[in-house]
């Protein structure tokens, strides 16, 4: 889906570096592995391997949203409804339950990667903020260039730990202010048009990274954006900076099963120079492909992916256009069949834009239509690229039946509504009656 959140990237996608090391320079032994032919790596067997490793194929079913997010990848959350469906399709988990781990601290929305909200089972809280540390500083640097010292602002932090002490529970920002009163700096027009008000985000934002601090769903649900903020105090990590670096590109080279070197440092914000390093530290493996693309991979998966085969059957699955599978590469016009490619709606055309403007339907890695939910109607609007089987109606009928009992609409972030997708859904429905 085309979020401002998700194409402000910030980050330079240079050309690969002829410098990246080799798999014999990595560790030479792994070069004696069984690997695949470059002509074995179509992309037809590419998104089911892509599919495969995000756990869409029944293989996270009834796991726990900890380890889906760990297995599958974290859930980019812009206050939509993806980080449910993402819980949703893979493992089956119902909205109660996932609310339910958000208030035990199971899983927890996070800033992390390019300083991007994230939803992270417990285990990665405290080295997830880690990555995400640079960031929360940089707001900083538009305050110090407004005459805003450091001191400042530490003053302002340790006011708001007070604050949130003695008032024995979560304060959202208009609490916190009243409660600081002239503490909190208002920046007047210049630090309007520089996108920082006041001094209060930015120490929310260093304390959150930090760790003293958390932000609280008002409602406690994830497709939302009104927070309180509540005192916390997780344990910082003892993980040095490049290890942390290293341990999210295993993660993310898990989680897509390889993926380009632009790819990687579009997920993670990291220089070429970290990138290379990272590579080198967890033996990642280059992998060219039959279009001539080359993948970096972890060694096990090159291995793997030699004896992989795709499944014969059908396998569908409704996704949020933000989903993990889409949005870790942002790479969907590769999702699309030869036939396909082309399409157009509203007048864009699918395979060559980033982000896609509506949901996809699934099989099996290979993007097969786009979906809205119409809450007026409590319907799916969906327009399907070739004639519906059995499998396809029977998931977007109990895709439907989910958002319409436990989520009630369907938004892909926190400005979606209603009125904002009326057009889509008409395209959608005008161009599944023309299919």
């Amino acid at each position: 889906m085309t979020t401002h959140a998700t194409s402000a990237t910030g980050v330079s996608l240079q050309a690969p570096d002829p410098q990246l090391p080799t798999p014999e320079q990595l560790t030479p032994e792994l070069t004696i592995r069984e690997r695949p032919a470059p002509e074995q790596l179509t992309p037809e067997l590419l998104r089911a391997w892509a599919w495969h490793k995000q756990g869409l194929d029944g293989s996270l079913r009834g796991a726990d949203a900890a380890d889906v997010f760990t297995r599958a990848g974290w859930a980019r959350s812009v206050g939509g409804a993806n980080p449910y469906l993402t819980l949703f399709a893979r493992a089956g988990t119902r909205r109660a339950q996932a609310d339910a781990d958000v208030l035990s601290l199971k899983i927890h929305e996070l800033p992390t990667a390019r300083g991007c909200t994230y939803v992270l089972g417990k285990d990665d809280f405290a080295w997830g903020l880690q990555i995400g540390r640079d960031a929360a500083v940089a707001p900083f640097r538009v305050l110090a260039r407004m005459g805003v010292e450091r001191g400042e602002i530490t003053l302002l932090e340790e006011q708001i730990l007070h604050a949130l002490a003695d008032a024995g529970g979560p304060l959202d920002p208009k609490q916190l202010k009243e409660v600081l009163g002239e503490s909190v700096r208002n920046l007047g027009e210049e630090g309007k048009k520089k996108g920082a008000a006041t001094t209060l985000p930015t120490a929310l934002g260093l304390l959150q990274a930090d760790g003293r601090i958390r932000r609280v769903p008002v409602n406690g649900r994830l497709d939302q954006q009104r927070y309180s903020y509540a005192l916390w105090g997780l344990p910082p990590t003892a993980t040095a900076d490049d290890a942390a670096r290293s341990l999210l590109l295993e993660r993310y080279l898990g989680w897509t099963g390889g993926a380009t070197v632009k790819q990687s440092q579009w997920f993670t914000g990291f220089t070429l120079a970290h990138t290379k390093a990272a590579f080198a530290a967890i033996a990642a493996m280059e992998s060219p492909t039959a279009h001539g693309e080359v993948l970096w991979m972890l060694p096990d998966d090159v291995e793997r992916l030699a004896a992989f085969e795709a499944p014969a059957q059908e396998q569908i699955q409704l996704l949020a256009g933000t989903d993990s599978l889409i949005l870790l590469r942002r790479n969907s016009g590769d999702l699309f069949a030869d036939q396909d490619k082309g399409k157009q709606i509203l007048g864009s055309t699918l395979d060559l834009q980033a982000d896609l403007p509506d949901h996809p339907i699934f099989d099996r890695g290979r993007i097969i239509g786009l979906w809205q939910y119409d809450p007026g109607k409590a319907r799916i609007a969906s327009w399907l690229f070739g004639s519906p089987t059995p499998a396809v109606t029977q998931r977007i009928d109990e895709v439907e039946a989910w958002i319409r009992d436990e989520l009630g609409d369907f938004r892909s972030f926190s400005l979606d509504s209603p009125a904002s997708r009326q057009d889509r859904i008409d395209a959608l429905d005008a161009a599944g009656q023309a299919a």
